[in-house]
């Protein structure tokens, strides 16, 4: 089976190519003595064994309410019983030792684990033949199913291939591949012999990758010859030899072939093939897992570090109990494995708890609108969990795009990347999930590790509100800070989004400079992490996202939040996107500015759409939230993870259209000059279009 799976990879793969069929792979056990690991035959040990999902006995008693309550008072008890869902080579001395205001963070000091045995490994043992992946590749019917065995044996070999050409424990190791099982091991097999993986998404320029390997030092790129998606090829290897010519720390660049078209091998690379055991390396709890780049406030991508046992716990717990997973059930997270998102809820988290997951190569509307929901259907996907901007372009397309395929095993939808606006959820929730599936809107960061706060886990029959986050997380407390510093008591408040305890999935810091990281976010609110968001606590305590505090606008004295306008706007029928920007202004200090997206079949006058967008805004929040101009454009600039470029708009919108900064990590950089086009012909025909009723 794994020769076929294999095949279907690639039929000219070198990955195991000239080795025939895989050996039989032994199966394994831990041994530890005095400061020594070994791998042996036999069945796996360990110091501590609890299975995925299980509490202590005293713990699985408590309600939700009460296990958030121990969570918040007595952090040590409940997070050390929690680790017991982890298999331990040396259990920890000591639950947690943090500082907050010094960015001191460190939790289960003293343990020793691997985090590929716990994805793997104790998987193997049970249930050896249970799928741990499937690839849903670019062709729809053309899935690949991977099993925990199969997978075990790929990460071993793509070990066995950095050990032998040096790669050791501590070295950074560059992942530039598309959305596939060998990706998936390409991270276990750094996991398991103690590298640093850095995933950099499939579709970077080689500037940028070359960017992030020559900050993170890496010794190794690992590869592919080309990627597809959406029917289009994109070359990989070509992309990654332009880079790594800026790069010297590079050594090895490990190549496999997704395509046909056979890679150009020079002189640093490697084809992908060993033997199918390695041992695991013994790492504390505290080592470094990978790195992942975030863009910075600064304009340079900043490396944030995650490490071993705290993130995989916390990407296993967040795993099974915001979306209800359940033994069996198919875990369909759409996004790329070079994001968070990826990493955490697409690899860590569902493999630590012995999923079933999907690899989703291709796109929401290829080969039609209808392929995320065809793919629920044939994959008999149990929780899907994407971004509201798929679900805001998908929506613009007939309903019988979805209904039109049984979406039936569905049992949890989920919602992640920005505030999701009401139509989307709307939407999401009644068209995609017939009304029957709870939709959990996800907030959490590359910092965070995974979900902070979100409608679950909750006491059952707890009611959901539409486009709120609502409920934090176990450990999760929230605080809300005022514009002096000061904390916010009580509902019905808005402030600054802190996190007043620490939490064991959270960042450890920004690779090659801690200083940058305690000023972003343990500084600005000391004694608290300072997440960049803002937020309102409702009259019942849930808690609603309002956007980036940079994007926060203040209008004649009033804190008026994007998102907010953004969700009225985007209430109309005729709009399916909105991005809005502030822009300073020389008697209110800042104004909105709306860029807008109307359906292609809009049968209304655009000026008439327009004013009625300024009267839904003025009756949904205030007059003075307006926006003070309205340009209509085709599309937004965004990222390849779907995210807006508001920086780039906001440039655009005050005419610094020599000064955009680096467009190379959009979707389209062609979008930039369509929008600056459209606004350079809207300051022609009127200095003010639309101007904000009331003024």
């Amino acid at each position: 089976m794994w020769r076929s799976n294999m095949a279907a990879l690639s039929s000219s793969t070198t990955f195991g190519r000239r080795t025939g069929l895989f050996r039989s792979l032994l199966s394994l056990y831990w041994t530890h003595g005095p400061g020594q690991t070994r791998i042996g035959p036999g069945p796996l040990r360990c110091v501590a064994s609890v299975c995925a999902g299980t509490w202590s006995s005293q713990l699985s008693r408590l309600s939700h309410r009460d296990l958030y309550q121990l969570s918040v008072s007595d952090p040590d008890q409940f997070w050390g019983s929690a680790a017991d869902r982890l298999r331990w080579v040396k259990p920890f001395d000591r639950v947690r030792d943090c500082e907050l205001s010094s960015g001191k963070i460190n939790w289960f000091v003293g343990g020793k684990l691997n985090v590929s045995v716990n994805c793997l490994d104790v998987h193997v043992e049970k249930h050896p033949d249970r799928v741990a992946l499937i690839w849903e590749r670019d062709e729809p019917g053309t899935e690949v199913k991977v099993t925990y065995r199969e997978l075990l044996e790929t990460t071993c070999r793509l070990a066995n291939t950095l050990k032998n050409h040096g790669i050791q424990k501590g070295d950074r190791v560059a992942i530039y591949m598309p959305v596939s099982p060998l990706a998936v091991a390409a991270m276990l097999a750094c996991a398991r012999i103690g590298a640093v993986h850095t995933v950099v998404f499939a579709g970077f320029s080689s500037e940028a990758l070359a960017g992030r390997i020559q900050d993170a030092q890496c010794k190794a790129v690992i590869t592919c010859n080309q990627g597809v998606r959406g029917g289009r090829l994109i070359h990989l290897k070509s992309t990654v030899d332009t880079a790594v010519k800026s790069c010297p720390t590079v050594q090895h660049v490990f190549v496999s072939q997704r395509t046909e078209k056979p890679a150009v091998m020079g002189e640093l690379d490697v084809p992908l093939e060993e033997s199918a055991v390695c041992p695991a390396e013994l790492m504390d709890s505290e080592d470094l897992l990978f790195l992942l780049y975030t863009s910075g406030s600064t304009g340079k991508p900043k490396g944030i570090v995650h490490t071993q046992a705290g993130y995989l716990l916390y990407a296993s717990l967040t795993h099974q109990y915001v979306f209800d997973y359940r033994d069996g059930d198919v875990f369909g997270c759409v996004a790329d494995v070079g994001w968070i998102t990826g990493h955490s809820y697409v690899v860590y988290g569902p493999l630590c708890n012995g999923a079933t997951t999907v690899l989703f190569e291709s796109t929401p509307v290829y080969p039609n609108p209808g392929r995320y929901w065809e793919t629920v259907q044939r994959l008999r996907i149990s929780q899907f969990y994407g971004a509201p901007t798929a679900l805001r372009l998908l929506l613009k397309f007939d309903e019988s795009w979805v209904k039109k395929y049984d979406r039936s095993s569905l049992r949890t939808l989920g919602s992640v990347g920005e505030p999701i606006n009401h139509e989307a959820w709307h939407w999401f929730h009644s068209v995609v999930g017939d009304g029957r599936c709870p939709l959990v809107d996800t907030w959490w960061q590359t910092e965070t590790g995974g979900v902070c706060i979100a409608p679950r886990p909750a006491d059952e029959g707890a009611p959901i509100v539409p486009a709120m986050a609502m409920r934090p997380f176990f450990g999760i407390q929230p605080a809300l800070m005022g514009e002096k510093g000061e904390l916010l008591s009580g509902t019905s408040v808005s402030g600054a989004l802190c996190i007043s305890q620490p939490w064991p999935g959270m960042a450890r810091g920004i690779y090659g400079d801690h200083q940058r990281f305690i000023d972003a976010y343990f500084k600005p609110y000391p004694g608290y992490y300072f997440t960049g968001d803002g937020a309102f606590r409702t009259e019942e305590g849930y808690y609603q996202i309002t956007g980036r505090m940079d994007d926060v606008i203040n209008v004649s004295g009033h804190r008026l939040g994007t998102a907010e306008i953004e969700d009225a706007l985007d209430e109309h029928p005729a709009v399916p996107e909105t991005a809005v920007v502030g822009i300073p202004h020389d008697i209110k200090g800042e104004v909105p500015f709306a860029f807008v997206v109307l359906k292609e079949d809009l049968g209304d006058d655009p000026h008439a759409v327009l004013q009625q967008l300024r009267e839904l805004v003025a009756t949904k929040i205030a007059k003075y939230a307006v926006p003070e101009d309205f340009l209509v454009v085709k599309r937004l600039p965004k990222t390849r993870s779907g995210k807006i470029m508001r920086r780039i708009l906001r440039k655009i919108a005050m005419e610094m259209n020599g000064d955009l900064g680096d467009v190379s990590t959009l979707d389209d950089p062609s979008v930039v000059k369509e929008i600056v086009e459209a606004q350079q012909r809207y300051r022609k025909q009127t200095t003010t279009w639309f101007q904000a009723s009331g003024d």
